[in-house]
Protein backbone atom coordinates (compact mmCIF):
# COMPACT_ATOMS: atom_id res chain seq x y z
CA UNK A 1 0.00 0.00 0.00
CA UNK A 2 2.92 2.30 0.87
CA UNK A 3 3.97 2.11 -2.74
CA UNK A 4 0.22 2.95 -4.12
CA UNK A 5 0.01 6.01 -1.59
CA UNK A 6 3.46 7.31 -2.77
CA UNK A 7 2.46 6.84 -6.43
CA UNK A 8 -0.95 8.27 -5.93
CA UNK A 9 0.46 11.41 -3.79
CA UNK A 10 -1.85 10.35 -0.57
CA UNK A 11 -1.33 8.61 2.34
CA UNK A 12 -1.74 4.93 3.34
CA UNK A 13 -4.63 5.65 5.67
CA UNK A 14 -6.21 6.63 2.66
CA UNK A 15 -5.79 3.96 0.30
CA UNK A 16 -6.51 1.34 3.50
CA UNK A 17 -10.07 3.65 2.53
CA UNK A 18 -10.38 3.36 -0.78
CA UNK A 19 -9.97 -0.55 -0.47
CA UNK A 20 -11.78 -1.01 2.98
CA UNK A 21 -14.42 2.34 3.02
CA UNK A 22 -14.88 4.10 -0.06
CA UNK A 23 -17.81 5.83 0.32
CA UNK A 24 -15.76 8.12 2.59
CA UNK A 25 -12.60 8.93 -0.06
CA UNK A 26 -13.89 12.06 -2.61
CA UNK A 27 -14.55 10.54 -6.11
CA UNK A 28 -11.77 12.18 -7.80
CA UNK A 29 -9.24 11.03 -4.78
CA UNK A 30 -10.08 7.41 -5.09
CA UNK A 31 -10.03 7.40 -8.91
CA UNK A 32 -6.63 8.68 -8.56
CA UNK A 33 -5.58 5.82 -5.80
CA UNK A 34 -7.68 3.24 -8.20
CA UNK A 35 -5.19 4.44 -11.30
CA UNK A 36 -2.42 4.07 -9.12
CA UNK A 37 -3.08 0.93 -8.13
CA UNK A 38 -3.72 -0.64 -11.78
CA UNK A 39 -0.14 1.32 -12.28
CA UNK A 40 1.89 -0.30 -9.57
CA UNK A 41 -0.02 -3.68 -10.37
CA UNK A 42 -1.58 -3.92 -6.82
CA UNK A 43 -4.40 -6.62 -5.98
CA UNK A 44 -5.88 -7.09 -2.83
CA UNK A 45 -6.04 -10.10 -0.95
CA UNK A 46 -8.58 -11.68 0.41
CA UNK A 47 -6.94 -13.97 2.49
CA UNK A 48 -5.27 -10.93 3.99
CA UNK A 49 -8.55 -8.81 4.75
CA UNK A 50 -9.76 -12.23 6.55
CA UNK A 51 -6.68 -11.99 8.58
CA UNK A 52 -7.06 -8.89 9.55
CA UNK A 53 -10.89 -9.73 10.74
CA UNK A 54 -12.30 -7.42 8.12
CA UNK A 55 -15.18 -8.47 6.20
CA UNK A 56 -15.40 -10.48 2.76
CA UNK A 57 -16.65 -8.14 -0.57
CA UNK A 58 -17.48 -10.80 -1.93
CA UNK A 59 -21.70 -11.25 -1.61
CA UNK A 60 -23.69 -14.37 -3.36
CA UNK A 61 -26.92 -14.10 -5.26
CA UNK A 62 -28.84 -17.40 -5.52
CA UNK A 63 -32.03 -16.94 -7.75
CA UNK A 64 -34.34 -19.06 -9.11
CA UNK A 65 -33.99 -18.87 -12.97
CA UNK A 66 -30.74 -16.37 -14.50
CA UNK A 67 -32.78 -16.39 -17.86
CA UNK A 68 -35.51 -14.76 -16.53
CA UNK A 69 -35.04 -10.92 -17.26
CA UNK A 70 -36.76 -10.34 -13.73
CA UNK A 71 -33.96 -11.83 -12.29
CA UNK A 72 -31.27 -9.91 -13.71
CA UNK A 73 -33.09 -6.73 -13.08
CA UNK A 74 -32.97 -7.72 -9.28
CA UNK A 75 -29.34 -8.63 -9.59
CA UNK A 76 -28.59 -5.00 -11.06
CA UNK A 77 -30.16 -3.29 -8.00
CA UNK A 78 -28.12 -5.63 -5.77
CA UNK A 79 -24.86 -4.00 -7.64
CA UNK A 80 -26.21 -0.46 -7.76
CA UNK A 81 -25.09 -0.59 -4.15
CA UNK A 82 -22.87 -3.05 -3.31
CA UNK A 83 -21.20 -1.10 -5.89
CA UNK A 84 -21.42 1.92 -4.05
CA UNK A 85 -19.98 0.22 -0.60
CA UNK A 86 -16.91 -1.69 -2.81
CA UNK A 87 -18.43 -4.98 -3.04
CA UNK A 88 -19.11 -7.39 -5.80
CA UNK A 89 -21.55 -9.97 -6.44
CA UNK A 90 -21.26 -14.01 -7.12
CA UNK A 91 -24.72 -14.56 -9.14
CA UNK A 92 -25.90 -18.36 -9.05
CA UNK A 93 -28.89 -19.82 -10.46
CA UNK A 94 -30.81 -22.61 -9.05
CA UNK A 95 -33.49 -23.43 -12.13
CA UNK A 96 -36.12 -23.93 -9.42
CA UNK A 97 -34.36 -26.91 -7.89
CA UNK A 98 -33.84 -27.64 -3.80
CA UNK A 99 -30.45 -29.47 -4.97
CA UNK A 100 -28.47 -26.94 -6.68
CA UNK A 101 -29.59 -24.03 -4.71
CA UNK A 102 -28.27 -26.65 -1.26
CA UNK A 103 -25.03 -26.76 -3.88
CA UNK A 104 -24.82 -23.20 -4.65
CA UNK A 105 -25.25 -21.98 -0.34
CA UNK A 106 -22.29 -24.99 0.39
CA UNK A 107 -20.42 -23.51 -1.90
CA UNK A 108 -20.69 -19.62 -1.56
CA UNK A 109 -19.97 -20.68 2.17
CA UNK A 110 -16.93 -21.95 1.67
CA UNK A 111 -15.81 -19.05 0.12
CA UNK A 112 -16.54 -17.26 3.27
CA UNK A 113 -18.86 -14.42 1.73
CA UNK A 114 -20.37 -11.12 3.43
CA UNK A 115 -23.23 -12.79 2.98
CA UNK A 116 -25.61 -14.28 0.86
CA UNK A 117 -29.16 -12.89 -0.90
CA UNK A 118 -31.33 -15.40 -1.98
CA UNK A 119 -34.88 -16.08 -3.63
CA UNK A 120 -35.44 -19.34 -2.01
CA UNK A 121 -37.14 -22.30 -3.34
CA UNK A 122 -38.78 -22.86 -0.09
CA UNK A 123 -37.33 -26.39 0.31
CA UNK A 124 -33.93 -25.38 2.58
CA UNK A 125 -35.50 -23.60 4.79
CA UNK A 126 -33.04 -24.60 7.77
CA UNK A 127 -30.32 -24.44 5.75
CA UNK A 128 -30.77 -20.61 5.39
CA UNK A 129 -30.82 -20.15 9.19
CA UNK A 130 -27.98 -23.11 9.82
CA UNK A 131 -25.73 -20.34 7.29
CA UNK A 132 -26.97 -17.42 9.13
CA UNK A 133 -26.37 -18.90 12.76
CA UNK A 134 -22.76 -19.91 11.50
CA UNK A 135 -22.20 -16.00 10.92
CA UNK A 136 -23.10 -15.21 7.10
CA UNK A 137 -25.55 -12.94 6.84
CA UNK A 138 -29.13 -14.50 4.32
CA UNK A 139 -31.27 -11.82 3.14
CA UNK A 140 -34.51 -13.35 1.58
CA UNK A 141 -35.44 -11.96 -1.79
CA UNK A 142 -39.17 -11.94 -3.27
CA UNK A 143 -39.67 -13.79 -0.37
CA UNK A 144 -41.19 -12.92 3.19
CA UNK A 145 -39.87 -14.06 6.87
CA UNK A 146 -42.40 -16.10 7.51
CA UNK A 147 -41.55 -16.74 10.69
CA UNK A 148 -37.64 -17.20 9.45
CA UNK A 149 -35.13 -14.83 11.11
CA UNK A 150 -33.71 -13.39 8.68
CA UNK A 151 -33.93 -10.38 6.71
CA UNK A 152 -36.38 -10.05 3.84
CA UNK A 153 -36.99 -8.16 0.82
CA UNK A 154 -40.42 -9.01 -0.28
CA UNK A 155 -43.43 -8.25 -2.32
CA UNK A 156 -46.84 -7.91 -1.37
CA UNK A 157 -48.08 -10.51 -4.19
CA UNK A 158 -51.41 -11.05 -2.18
CA UNK A 159 -52.50 -7.54 -3.27
CA UNK A 160 -50.93 -8.12 -6.91
CA UNK A 161 -52.87 -11.07 -7.72
CA UNK A 162 -55.84 -8.57 -5.97
CA UNK A 163 -55.55 -5.71 -8.37
CA UNK A 164 -55.11 -8.28 -11.18
CA UNK A 165 -58.89 -9.86 -10.41
CA UNK A 166 -60.27 -6.31 -9.33
CA UNK A 167 -59.09 -5.13 -13.10
CA UNK A 168 -60.76 -7.70 -14.81
CA UNK A 169 -63.87 -7.65 -12.95
CA UNK A 170 -64.33 -4.13 -13.21
CA UNK A 171 -64.53 -4.69 -17.08
CA UNK A 172 -67.02 -7.30 -16.50
CA UNK A 173 -64.60 -10.57 -16.68
CA UNK A 174 -65.82 -13.48 -15.12
CA UNK A 175 -64.59 -16.41 -16.25
CA UNK A 176 -60.72 -15.74 -15.46
CA UNK A 177 -57.50 -18.32 -15.85
CA UNK A 178 -54.51 -18.43 -14.35
CA UNK A 179 -51.47 -19.59 -15.91
CA UNK A 180 -48.61 -20.34 -14.32
CA UNK A 181 -45.31 -23.62 -14.60
CA UNK A 182 -42.68 -24.72 -12.85
CA UNK A 183 -42.96 -25.17 -8.88
CA UNK A 184 -45.41 -23.51 -6.66
CA UNK A 185 -42.53 -21.53 -5.17
CA UNK A 186 -44.56 -19.02 -2.58
CA UNK A 187 -44.57 -15.74 -4.32
CA UNK A 188 -47.34 -17.38 -6.99
CA UNK A 189 -49.05 -18.81 -4.03
CA UNK A 190 -49.66 -15.55 -2.79
CA UNK A 191 -50.27 -14.24 -6.33
CA UNK A 192 -53.38 -17.17 -6.73
CA UNK A 193 -54.40 -16.45 -3.68
CA UNK A 194 -54.98 -12.88 -3.89
CA UNK A 195 -56.70 -13.00 -7.47
CA UNK A 196 -58.97 -15.95 -6.10
CA UNK A 197 -60.01 -13.41 -3.52
CA UNK A 198 -60.76 -11.20 -5.59
CA UNK A 199 -62.95 -13.45 -8.21
CA UNK A 200 -64.88 -15.17 -5.27
CA UNK A 201 -65.21 -11.90 -3.44
CA UNK A 202 -67.58 -10.52 -6.44
CA UNK A 203 -69.06 -13.86 -6.64
CA UNK A 204 -67.28 -14.93 -10.12
CA UNK A 205 -65.76 -18.50 -8.64
CA UNK A 206 -62.14 -19.02 -8.42
CA UNK A 207 -59.64 -18.61 -11.47
CA UNK A 208 -59.02 -22.34 -13.17
CA UNK A 209 -55.63 -22.57 -13.32
CA UNK A 210 -53.35 -23.49 -16.07
CA UNK A 211 -49.63 -24.94 -15.96
CA UNK A 212 -46.68 -24.76 -18.75
CA UNK A 213 -44.66 -27.42 -18.98
CA UNK A 214 -41.50 -25.37 -18.40
CA UNK A 215 -41.13 -22.94 -15.51
CA UNK A 216 -39.12 -20.25 -18.59
CA UNK A 217 -42.03 -21.49 -21.14
CA UNK A 218 -39.25 -22.31 -23.73
CA UNK A 219 -41.31 -25.35 -24.46
CA UNK A 220 -44.89 -26.60 -23.67
CA UNK A 221 -46.81 -23.17 -23.93
CA UNK A 222 -48.85 -24.05 -27.23
CA UNK A 223 -50.38 -27.03 -25.09
CA UNK A 224 -50.91 -24.78 -21.98
CA UNK A 225 -52.58 -22.56 -24.50
CA UNK A 226 -55.18 -25.33 -26.13
CA UNK A 227 -55.70 -26.40 -22.55
CA UNK A 228 -56.55 -22.70 -21.58
CA UNK A 229 -58.72 -22.02 -24.46
CA UNK A 230 -60.64 -25.16 -24.25
CA UNK A 231 -62.18 -23.83 -20.75
CA UNK A 232 -63.23 -20.35 -22.81
CA UNK A 233 -62.04 -18.05 -20.03
CA UNK A 234 -62.66 -14.43 -21.03
CA UNK A 235 -59.16 -13.51 -19.28
CA UNK A 236 -56.19 -15.03 -18.12
CA UNK A 237 -53.71 -13.43 -15.83
CA UNK A 238 -50.34 -14.80 -16.13
CA UNK A 239 -47.51 -15.67 -13.74
CA UNK A 240 -45.07 -13.21 -15.25
CA UNK A 241 -44.51 -11.18 -18.10
CA UNK A 242 -42.87 -13.48 -20.31
CA UNK A 243 -45.71 -15.91 -20.15
CA UNK A 244 -48.42 -13.16 -20.92
CA UNK A 245 -45.73 -12.72 -24.04
CA UNK A 246 -45.56 -16.25 -25.31
CA UNK A 247 -49.71 -16.50 -24.38
CA UNK A 248 -50.26 -13.59 -26.38
CA UNK A 249 -48.52 -15.26 -29.28
CA UNK A 250 -49.74 -18.54 -29.50
CA UNK A 251 -53.15 -16.84 -29.26
CA UNK A 252 -52.97 -14.61 -32.29
CA UNK A 253 -51.40 -17.77 -33.67
CA UNK A 254 -54.59 -19.32 -33.61
CA UNK A 255 -56.20 -15.90 -35.55
CA UNK A 256 -57.84 -14.96 -32.41
CA UNK A 257 -57.36 -11.17 -31.14
CA UNK A 258 -55.61 -10.06 -27.73
CA UNK A 259 -57.92 -8.29 -26.19
CA UNK A 260 -60.67 -9.43 -28.10
CA UNK A 261 -60.80 -12.95 -27.79
CA UNK A 262 -59.25 -12.89 -24.40
CA UNK A 263 -58.03 -10.70 -21.86
CA UNK A 264 -54.66 -11.08 -20.92
CA UNK A 265 -52.53 -9.78 -17.78
CA UNK A 266 -48.89 -9.98 -17.10
CA UNK A 267 -47.06 -9.92 -13.64
CA UNK A 268 -43.36 -8.17 -13.47
CA UNK A 269 -43.66 -5.37 -15.85
CA UNK A 270 -40.30 -6.10 -17.52
CA UNK A 271 -38.65 -3.43 -19.93
CA UNK A 272 -40.59 -4.66 -23.25
CA UNK A 273 -43.79 -4.59 -21.67
CA UNK A 274 -44.50 -1.12 -22.69
CA UNK A 275 -43.21 -2.08 -26.58
CA UNK A 276 -44.59 -5.54 -26.92
CA UNK A 277 -47.89 -5.16 -29.38
CA UNK A 278 -50.59 -4.86 -28.06
CA UNK A 279 -48.66 -3.16 -25.02
CA UNK A 280 -48.70 -5.61 -21.99
CA UNK A 281 -51.32 -4.64 -19.34
CA UNK A 282 -49.24 -6.29 -15.79
CA UNK A 283 -48.72 -5.55 -12.22
CA UNK A 284 -45.65 -3.91 -11.67
CA UNK A 285 -42.97 -4.83 -8.92
CA UNK A 286 -39.94 -1.94 -8.14
CA UNK A 287 -37.81 -4.73 -8.97
CA UNK A 288 -34.28 -2.54 -9.03
CA UNK A 289 -35.33 -1.10 -5.54
CA UNK A 290 -36.00 -4.67 -4.31
CA UNK A 291 -32.93 -6.01 -4.73
CA UNK A 292 -31.21 -2.78 -4.02
CA UNK A 293 -33.06 -2.96 -0.58
CA UNK A 294 -31.84 -6.43 -0.58
CA UNK A 295 -28.24 -5.23 -0.53
CA UNK A 296 -28.81 -2.68 1.90
CA UNK A 297 -30.46 -5.04 4.02
CA UNK A 298 -27.40 -7.40 4.26
CA UNK A 299 -24.82 -4.80 4.76
CA UNK A 300 -26.44 -3.27 7.60
CA UNK A 301 -26.63 -6.67 9.44
CA UNK A 302 -22.62 -6.64 10.21
CA UNK A 303 -23.62 -3.85 12.81
CA UNK A 304 -24.10 -4.36 16.69
CA UNK A 305 -27.73 -4.74 17.77
CA UNK A 306 -28.98 -5.96 14.31
CA UNK A 307 -32.44 -6.89 14.33
CA UNK A 308 -34.06 -8.79 11.47
CA UNK A 309 -36.56 -7.09 9.56
CA UNK A 310 -38.89 -7.11 5.98
CA UNK A 311 -39.10 -4.63 3.47
CA UNK A 312 -42.66 -4.77 1.99
CA UNK A 313 -43.13 -2.98 -1.87
CA UNK A 314 -46.56 -2.46 -2.66
CA UNK A 315 -46.85 -3.59 -6.88
CA UNK A 316 -49.18 -1.44 -8.80
CA UNK A 317 -51.33 -2.71 -11.77
CA UNK A 318 -50.20 -0.86 -15.17
CA UNK A 319 -53.23 -0.85 -17.70
CA UNK A 320 -51.87 -0.92 -21.39
CA UNK A 321 -54.04 -2.70 -24.39
CA UNK A 322 -54.02 -6.28 -23.79
CA UNK A 323 -57.23 -6.20 -21.37
CA UNK A 324 -61.01 -4.70 -22.77
CA UNK A 325 -64.21 -4.92 -21.18
CA UNK A 326 -66.17 -8.14 -22.14
CA UNK A 327 -67.62 -8.09 -25.40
Amino acid sequence: MRDVAAAAGVSVSTVANVLNNPGVVAVATRERVEAAMNRVGFVRSAAARQLRGLPSRLVGSITLDQGNPFYAELNRGIEDHLDEAGCMLLACSTDQRADRELRALQLLEEHSPRGVIITPTGANGQRLAAVSARGTPVVLLDARQDGADLCAAAVDHVLGGRLAGDHLLALGHRRVAFLTAGDDIAPVRERRAGLAAALEGAGAGPPVEVRAVEAGFSGGTDAAVSKLLAWAPSAVVCVNDIAALAVIRAVQARGLRVPGDLSVVGYDDLPFAAHVRPALTTVARPIRALGRVAAELLLAEGGGGHRHREAMFAPRLVVRATTAPIG
